[in-house]
């Protein structure tokens, strides 16, 4: 009977000791004006909704939204740094792209950027899904394939998941869009929270 009492304390002490360190994920969402909230306060972008939602459905997840409208590969490649000292991610959504591709720059050079972000996070420990990102085809066709293209061939190179763009559900909907043709407006941000859920609760390997 003592023995039986004595393991049955270590098993329990075990589980007080293990339970918390284990449960407890934090998960980045490194983006542009997508998911940042564009327009609005970013409590109200789809980050925001799954922030309120996840808060009483899944309370381990803590849900970090480190976007920033107007950023680019670049930019957020020179404040990754920052991010992953300030919240030690154990999971990023990777979501850039847009603002390099609207401004013409270089695939190459766009996909060399998410490359290193990428590196810099799985050299953390941190598991990492990307993007698709698309961009209005007034671009051109050369331009348009290259840039599309770009991000299933670092995801597949990094080894990563590529989640589809969350935006070609929204913007075949000009009731969910701000009046400049890009942005998804407030309707439309619980519409991507749904969108997103299922990935995200994915990548941080959740089982409910």
């Amino acid at each position: 009977m003592k023995n039986f009492l004595a393991k049955l304390f270590v098993i329990v002490a075990l589980f007080v000791v293990i339970r918390p360190v284990s449960a407890n994920v934090s998960l980045v969402v490194l983006g542009d004006s997508l998911s940042a909230g564009y327009g609005m306060a970013q409590s109200e972008s789809w980050v925001g909704v799954l922030q309120q939602r996840w808060a009483e459905k899944y309370p381990d997840i803590t849900l970090i939204n480190a976007s920033i409208s107007g950023d680019t590969t670049q930019g957020a490649l020179n404040r990754l740094t920052g991010v992953i000292e300030r919240h030690q991610p154990d999971a990023v959504f990777v979501e850039l792209g847009g603002n390099d591709g609207l401004r013409g720059f270089n695939p190459a050079t766009i996909a060399n950027n998410l490359e290193q972000i990428i590196t810099q996070l799985q050299q953390q420990n941190a598991k990492v899904a990307l993007s698709q990102v698309r961009i209005p085809p007034n671009y051109g066709p050369r331009y348009n394939d290259m840039f599309s293209s770009l991000f299933s061939q670092v995801a597949e190179k990094k080894e990563v998941p590529l989640i589809p763009f969350f935006m070609e559900q929204i913007i075949v909907d000009e009731n969910l869009m701000q009046g400049d043709g890009i942005h998804p407006n407030r309707e439309a941000q619980p519409l991507i929270a749904d969108i997103m859920e299922p990935h995200l609760l994915e990548l941080v390997q959740k089982r409910y």
